[in-house]
């Protein structure tokens, strides 16, 4: 073996090695690679048609400045409104993660979260709360800027409490998320028919209206069913 081959070799190895480190360093944070959007996961057929027609009656608005929000202005966080003992937060966090393990009937300790953001697999520790969030699929913030200011009370703290509007998902890209609506941040595309279904329940039940780039951006979602 020449002195030239052998040195190639070693350059070769180095790479290889190099390569599986960087992979390796995925696994600090919990994740794996995403797989294929379970078909469970998918709206009923009834549930897109009827998303349709809802976006369809939605009223389209500009924003408001938004003066004025606070996160207060929404009531107590993760409040028990539906009574069954346990807050909002462990309530979702029980409903959407996978291999839980509680503490008495109500609060999660740790499970398996497959980030429907994101594609990929979390792993969730009640020591480490902040990997997995609770998000607004219709934002507050977002929600008081098309007219939650204007709401009650009590009124704006079912609205930020709500299952419907709850989703367990991985920090990173629920902060990227922050208050934007569709029109300006999209899940993966494997969730955005999901995504748009819900958004537009929401938006239908709370009477809330959309911009125009949001309506643009549910219909793009819809599409995808």
């Amino acid at each position: 073996m020449t002195r030239r081959w052998r040195a190639g070799i070693g350059v070769l190895s180095a790479f290889i090695l190099s390569a599986f480190l960087l992979t390796g360093c995925t696994g600090e944070v919990g994740l794996t690679d995403p797989g294929p959007t379970p078909k469970a996961s998918r709206p009923a057929e009834r549930s897109v048609t009827q998303a349709r027609k809802d976006l369809d009656s939605l009223r389209v608005a500009s924003e408001s400045r938004g003066s004025g929000y606070e996160r207060d202005r929404f009531g107590t966080r993760w409040k028990d409104i539906d009574r069954n003992g346990c807050d909002q937060r462990n309530d979702v966090l029980g409903r959407d993660l996978r291999e839980v393990r509680k503490r008495g009937r109500c609060v999660v300790l740790s499970g398996t979260l497959n980030d429907p953001y994101s594609g990929k697999k979390i792993t969730f520790s009640k020591s480490d709360a902040a990997e997995v969030q609770i998000d607004h699929l219709y934002p507050l913030a977002l929600a008081w800027r098309m007219g939650a200011s204007r709401w009650t009370e009590d009124r704006r703290e079912q609205f930020a409490n709500d299952h419907d509007n709850l989703l367990a998902v991985w920090g990173v890209p629920n902060r990227q998320k922050s208050d934007s609506g569709p029109g300006e941040w999209k899940p993966q595309k494997a969730f955005q028919c999901t995504y748009g279904v819900k958004y537009v329940a929401i938006a239908k039940e709370y009477e809330l209206p959309v911009s125009r780039p949001d309506h643009q951006a549910l219909e793009g979602f819809l599409e995808r069913c």
